[in-house]
């Protein structure tokens, strides 16, 4: 999959130093093992990546002679001793070829190698100085007080001599290329549309030759601009996007199978796809927690943990690898690329979703608001401008092909979508909403989702009469999936008080939401009743969406096992209990007032919780006889509002003490029989 923030930076060169206890038949294994590595990376790069050829060339040659430096090494008999000189320069060496191998994995990285071009000088640089460092590793090593044979020592000289003088430049090809590319930049910033034959020089040599390959370069460069902390290299990778993004418009079509089998295509193109089918996939969770692991790391022992647990580990003062019980040399944690990659490939198999946890892994969509030159604003909105011409055309095969791209570059975007708003991409994304072939109109309607996330495209949907198609959908969309996204615009477009009413006049909208509440999938319950509670907000939606049985659906899926939705439905049934007619519904369902209830003791959700207690407060205040003679059957009420009063948020706390005082003074009267005063009734919440 595309590069995550948890991953390594390309060109940042991380290395592990081998553990001091580890035995000269393992560290002159694992070096055999990282420079034959190093021999089949160099080999690939140098025959099939159009990049730093020769240097990689250079590394072929040097690494070839070391690999046969150290398999003669690693067939001496067990006798063989070497010195504790020697030991130190084999480990010197070692840190040196990890960052080699990392250095030819970024060379040959699906989706760099514009990246690549651009950054050729410090690539080359790079290359320069991991050989020598080879140069210097070799140069302690004690040859004279080493039995070796004298073809061995040979090579030995042989290779720090080469090594020491190694003097990579710049490719004249490559010098050329990004002279290119510098000058199409020129051209986008001065607002002008470059040749599209200069474009297709620069792309020929990076070999970038069909649509998915294009994506590819676009997706990571988007990468590259949410993991830019510092944002020091906004500007190049900003304009690297819009040169690309033009590219991927104007210059490549969408292969025949279009949609989903493209972007599949492009993930399979990542990893080998024999490898997810013969993977042991023990090997993908973490030794702690044994769960599969989201972002792993690799300790000073070689071992793989998820970040969290070994953090965990360590903070509560371990110092010893948990696997292999070995001392810990450093607290470093380097990410696993590779792992991760695999573990990405393995989920996208076997149709595994990760849910979204914690802000730190969410992506700052912000960074994508403003690009940071108008080289990047020329190129992207003049691509935009093509896409939206393409679904005008009338031919569904060019409509597809342009809905699915802006679906794709409007995913996570925001100048994107701004783009195509202003494109008036909306209006005939709008049309194509009727269409009688499911692709199309999923596209479509994938692609509205996208941008109605932006205020603008919501009022165009608004004024392009675009309300009823997307309730049209919501109902009887070809796809599931569509009716689900269809679901999502509508939320959106809630935003807008307008809409709220005039969504509500449409006959089959509120009934469209609840039956895909009953009987869709996860994500399509969750938008739904997101969406009924926007409608909410206008006052006239209420009785509709009573008539319509909200209360009952919302009601079962109190029992549900996602904290999320169920802390949303509780939600809806509290705007609901606000209004007398929507206290009766949920009184006289049978099971909603003790399904609230069991939600509030089993919920661990700040904003689930107060929903709760808002529900209930209002159902008291709306009708305190009916409800309270409910909550009376339901004896685990009270520790459970004491648990708010103690531990809730200033918020909840508050409504949980109404709730509490409610119920204490209906107790007077007879109605609420109340624990013993000792057990559960504590004075300091008790508010008068």
């Amino acid at each position: 999959m595309a590069q995550r923030s948890s991953e390594r930076r390309i060109l940042v060169l991380p290395a592990v130093h081998p553990c001091y206890a580890a035995s000269p038949e393992a560290l002159i294994g694992d070096l055999c093992s990282i420079a034959a590595d190093i021999v089949s990376a160099s080999r690939q790069l140098a025959d099939s990546f159009p990049t730093n050829c020769s240097a990689a060339r250079s590394v072929l040659r040097l690494s070839s002679l070391l690999l046969a430096i150290l398999v003669d090494l690693r067939s001496r008999p067990s006798s063989f001793h070497l010195p504790s000189a020697a030991i130190l320069s084999l480990s010197d060496l070692h840190v040196t070829l990890q960052k080699l191998r990392l250095l030819l994995a970024d060379c040959s990285r699906s989706g760099a190698r514009l990246y690549i071009l651009v950054n050729a000088v410090s690539v080359v640089g790079e290359f320069r100085l991991l050989l020598r460092a080879v140069a210097t590793a070799l140069d302690v090593f004690p040859m004279e007080s080493t039995e070796l044979s004298d073809d061995v020592r040979d090579l030995f000289r042989l290779l720090v001599s080469q090594t020491r003088c190694f003097e990579a430049e710049l490719e004249p090809a490559d010098d050329m290329a990004a002279r290119s590319f510098h000058s199409i930049v020129s051209i986008f910033e001065s607002g002008h549309s470059p040749d599209p034959d200069d474009l297709l020089r620069v792309l020929d040599h990076l070999r970038i030759r069909t649509w998915i390959d294009c994506f590819a370069e676009v997706a990571f460069l988007e990468e590259e601009i949410f993991a830019d902390e510092d944002g020091s290299k906004s500007a190049f990778l900003w304009s690297s996007m819009g040169f690309m993004l033009y590219a991927l418009i104007v210059l490549f079509d969408l292969p025949p199978d279009g949609n989903r089998g493209t972007i599949r295509e492009f993930y399979r193109r990542q990893e080998s796809a024999a490898a997810v089918e013969f993977l042991n996939v023990e090997g993908l969770r973490c030794p702690i927690s044994l769960e599969l692991m989201r972002d792993p790391v690799t300790v000073s022992t070689g071992q793989t943990y998820e970040r969290s647990s070994i953090l965990r580990w360590l903070k509560s003062g371990n110092k010893v690898c948990p696997v292999t019980g070995e001392k810990l040399v450093s607290s470093d944690l380097i990410p696993n690329s590779a792992v991760r990659r695999l573990i990405d490939l393995f989920c996208l198999e076997k149709g595994i979703i990760f849910t979204e946890q914690g802000k730190s892994q969410r992506r700052d969509l912000s960074k994508t608001l403003s690009p940071a030159t108008p080289a990047a604003v020329g190129a992207i909105r003049m691509a935009a401008t093509v896409v939206a011409s393409k679904l005008a055309t009338g031919d569904p095969e060019m409509m597809n092909a342009a809905s699915f791209e802006i679906r794709m570059l409007t995913k996570s975007n925001i100048f994107n979508r701004i783009c195509f708003v202003e494109a008036g991409a909306v209006h005939w994304l709008l049309c194509l909403l009727s269409s009688s072939d499911p692709s199309l109109q999923d596209n479509a309607v994938a692609a509205l989702l996208n941008l109605s996330k932006h205020h603008s495209a919501r009022t165009d949907i608004f004024e392009s009469s675009g309300l009823s198609p997307l309730v049209h959908v919501t109902r009887y969309g070809h796809k599931l999936e569509a009716q689900q996204n269809a679901a999502a615009v509508l939320f959106y477009l809630c935003t807008v008080e307008e809409c709220q009413k005039a969504i509500g006049e449409i006959p089959d909208a509120i009934p469209s939401l609840v039956e895909l509440l009953k009987s869709g999938t996860f994500r399509g319950k969750k938008n739904a009743i997101v969406t009924i509670y926007g409608l909410l907000l206008f006052p006239g939606n209420h009785p509709k969406i009573l008539a319509a049985g909200a209360v009952a659906v919302i009601s079962d899926l109190l029992g549900a096992d996602d904290e999320d939705l169920v802390a949303d439905c509780v939600g809806v049934l509290a705007k609901i209990a606000e209004r007398p007619e929507g206290t009766d519904a949920i009184l006289n369902h049978s099971t909603a007032v003790p399904q609230i209830v069991h939600a509030l003791r089993s919920s661990t959700c700040k904003s689930g919780t107060e929903n709760c207690v808002s529900a209930l407060l209002s159902l008291c205040k709306n009708d305190r006889v009916a409800a309270l003679s409910l909550l009376e059957k339901t004896p685990l009420l009270m520790p459970s509002l004491y648990k708010v009063v103690a531990d809730g948020s200033p918020q909840a706390c508050k409504k949980a003490r109404s709730l509490l005082n409610c119920i204490h003074q209906f107790s007077e009267l007879g109605y609420f029989p109340l624990p013993p005063p000792g057990v559960l009734r504590d004075p300091v919440v008790h508010v008068l």
